[in-house]
Formats: structure tokens, sequence, C-alpha cells
């Protein structure tokens, strides 16, 4: 999912305990899952939707990436108030508050009839979507604790499964010709129902043994820390990037009908999740390192692929290809950086998270503004750069086992 820098930083903080709950560890990872999953389905709904609002109000490629930065900007705006809330109240509470309040700000944004309109609404969706996102960490956390084994990766996993999924519902409703207020609402209501069934099962906490050192919102990070935030970001602008244009790509660049336009999204996010669910075979198989070089290298070759030759088969491997790539270096980035032996670990991830978390701020809109000079087909072109950066710098990086 979208990772904040507080997010990350909530990772690696033993803040509060689990209370042991009357629910078994499976029945917890699953609840907890669940949640994952269906925040991934409501990012979708909205993501496999951008042609759709882009056609229906005459939107260029400038115009709709100046849109696109609301998201991002209402998640920056809550980064930190929504951490605190969280602390003060517990992710499971802020979770059963959070879920449904994400879910419904999808359903406003079918109500928008002008740009102005939708950007407002987004900075909605990004505020409750941010909420939402801390409190499912935090619990997350909990879960893999209270599991006894590194689950992590599991509920990101369905995360990215739920965004699959979310991409396959819609294109089959868009075939279908269902409006998408209606579509929204759908979605809306399957979150509701999974918080009813499953919150239950979510994790309670005793208040903190300890309290954790204040630090400052962003300190400037050093050497490794550099470097590994510059493949964060280069990570992250290429997943915002597929996020955002992908559907649209697909419509204006690859040609294919409107209705089928959600193709691209969803082989992109088929082999995000898969590569996620591998990822721990994978650094076993070929190291931190090789595989980080390796990832980098098959972005590159996805989007060349895809840019020199825009057919559907072509384009479907080529973001195929991206969606493998991009899979692994977020989760590997962060763990590299949480081992550092100078840093702290949660210091360490907040300092290279805050560098990467930028690309998702400016990545897709800077995508639509290049776009409207040159072409769509062209701007993405630097996603290959990006492949080609991450492979290079991890090079320069000798610390890594």
């Amino acid at each position: 999912m979208e990772e904040s820098t507080q997010d990350q930083a909530l990772l690696n903080t033993p803040e509060n305990k689990p209370v042991l709950a009357s629910s078994s560890p499976k029945q917890v990872r699953f609840a907890i899952s669940a949640f994952y999953f269906m925040q991934g389905v409501c990012f979708a709904s909205w993501a496999s939707r951008i042609p759709t609002f882009k056609a229906s109000m005459g939107l260029n490629d400038a115009e709709l990436g100046s849109i696109l930065f609301a998201l991002p900007a209402g998640q920056i705006m809550t980064m930190f108030f929504s951490a605190k809330l969280t602390t003060h109240f517990g992710s499971k509470k802020m979770l059963k508050a959070t879920a449904p309040m994400y879910a419904i700000a999808l359903t406003f944004l079918a109500l928008a009839t002008a740009g102005w309109q939708l950007a407002a609404f987004l900075v909605l969706f990004g505020i409750t979507g941010n909420l939402c996102n801390i409190a499912l960490n935090t619990q997350g956390v909990a879960g893999e604790n209270y599991y006894g084994k590194p689950i992590m990766s599991s509920f990101h996993g369905a995360w990215s499964i739920g965004n699959l999924t979310g991409a396959l519902i819609a294109l089959g409703l868009v075939n279908l010709k269902l409006g998408m207020y209606a579509h929204f609402w759908i979605i809306a209501a399957l979150s509701l129902t999974n918080v009813v069934f499953n919150s239950g099962k979510l994790l309670n906490y005793n208040k903190p043994d300890t309290v954790a050192e204040k630090t400052k919102f962003f300190t400037m990070p050093q050497g490794i820390l550099v470097l590994l935030g510059l493949i964060a970001f280069c990570s992250m602008a290429t997943e915002g990037t597929m996020f955002d244009w992908s559907a649209i790509y697909f419509e204006d660049v690859v040609k294919l009908p409107h209705n089928r336009a959600i193709i691209g999204y969803a082989s992109f996010m088929f082999m995000m999740a898969s590569g996620r669910f591998l990822g721990v075979y994978l650094i076993g198989k070929f190291g931190r390192k090789n595989l980080l070089q390796i990832s980098g290298a098959i972005i590159s070759i996805g989007m060349g692929l895809a840019v020199v030759f825009p057919n559907i088969f072509v384009a479907i491997i080529g973001f195929m290809l991206i969606g493998l790539g991009v899979s692994s270096i977020v989760p590997m980035v962060y763990s590299i950086a949480g081992n550092n032996k100078k840093v702290p670990a949660g210091k360490a991830i907040t300092m290279v998270s805050s560098i990467g978390y930028f690309a998702f701020l400016f990545g897709p809109p800077l995508i639509g503004y290049i776009s409207q000079l040159s072409s769509l087909r062209y701007s993405f072109g630097i996603i290959s750069v990006f492949g080609l950066l991450i492979t290079f710098v991890i090079t320069k990086i000798k610390e890594i086992n």
C-alpha cells in the first residue's frame, strides 16, 4: 500500500503491547489481512476509474496531473496528526472508525462534476486513507508480534491482492455499464461488511511501557541512507505513476477501448502482488543487493517494451515486468535501513521513507506535465530512467549483505 513516513516508523516502534484476545493468532491474522485487502480494493476502485474522470471532465494530461496532486497532499496533511490519534485511542478503535470513513470518502469522488470538486474530494480521500493507513500498519505490527512470525509482508501482499481484485471488479462493472456512484457504493458496502464481521478479532492494547523518544519531523539523512532514500524515491515514483496513469496509457497510447483500458493496471498489480509473496524466496536465492539490481533492470526493460512497442500484448508484458520489478524494492530498502548500525532502526527508516514519500507527491503530476509538453508515451520513458538509476545507485552501496 501507499506507505507513508510515519507508517514505516511505526513498523519498528514497540509502542503498545497487544492484549491476548479470545481470537486465535490465525483469526487475528485473517482479520488484519481482510482490512488490508479492503483498503487495497478501495484504492483500486478509484485508480481504475481515473480514465472515466479524465474523459467526462474533458481534462488534458497537465490538468489531470495537477488534480492528482490532491490525494498525496491530503495524506501528508494528517500524517503525524493521525499517528497521535492512533497512539491515544489505539489502532483497533481507530481502524473501526476510519475504515468506514475511507470507504464513504470513495463514494464522494463519484459526485464530482468539475476538476476542483474532484481535487477537494481527493484531499478528503487522502486524509481518511492516511488515518486508516496509520491505524492499519500499527495493528499489523501488533498482529505480527501476536502471531510470533514475520508476516508483515503477507499483510502488504493482501493489500496488493485487494488492489488487483478492485481493478478486476471495476473492469467487470465498466463492461456492465454500471455507473460510478453505484460502483463505489458496492465497494463501500463490502468494506462496511468487513468492519462488522472482522473488527471484533482485532487486537486491543495495554498502555505503553515506555515513552518513545521525541524526534524531529525530519532529520537530514547521511551516507547510505541518502542512497537508500534515492532508491525508494525511484521505486515509489514508478508505483505512483502506474497507479494513476497505467489505465490512461492503455487507453490513449495502446488504443484500447475505455471499457478494457483497466487491463494495464490489473496486469501491473497482478505481478506486484505475486512479487510481494515471492519476495522472501527471491531474497534468499539472490540476496538483497543482487535482487535490487535485477529489479531496477526489470523496471527499465518492462517500460522500454511498453514505450517502444505500444501494442496490447507487449504492453501487458511490459507492465507485468514493472510490477514484478517494484514489488520487493521498498520492503528491502526499509529492511536494509533498519539494520543500519549507526542510526536507530525507526529513525533510519523515517529518514529513508521521508525521501521516498515525496515521489508519491510529485511523480504522477510530473508525468502529466511532461505528457502535455510532449506525449504520454514518452513521459513514461522516465520510468525506464528510474529503473536504471536504481541499478546504478545500488552498486555504490557496499553495506548490504
